[in-house]
């Protein structure tokens, strides 16, 4: 399995990390993986959502093409 090294990561951080993995019952390597784990599926899964929300509020617009925008642009200047 690869492996992952972060550099120059600062005291404070390092600290909080070894809390938090203290916290959860786990190695603070464990508490990594889980912590990137987490960020990683949040964004993703948070990405479709947002998206299926907005289509779901645009749903019965009108929907005009952008070069017929950028051109009324262009002629009202």
């Amino acid at each position: 399995m690869p492996q992952l090294l972060v550099r120059n990561v600062t005291r404070d951080v390092v600290e909080a990390l070894k809390r938090r993995a203290a916290e959860h019952g786990r190695s603070v390597e464990a508490e990594h993986r889980f912590i990137l784990e987490e960020a990683l599926r949040a964004g993703r899964d948070g990405f479709w959502q947002r998206a299926s929300a907005l289509r779901e509020a645009t749903r019965d617009r009108i929907s005009v093409p952008s070069e017929d925008l950028i051109r009324q642009g262009r002629d009202e200047r």
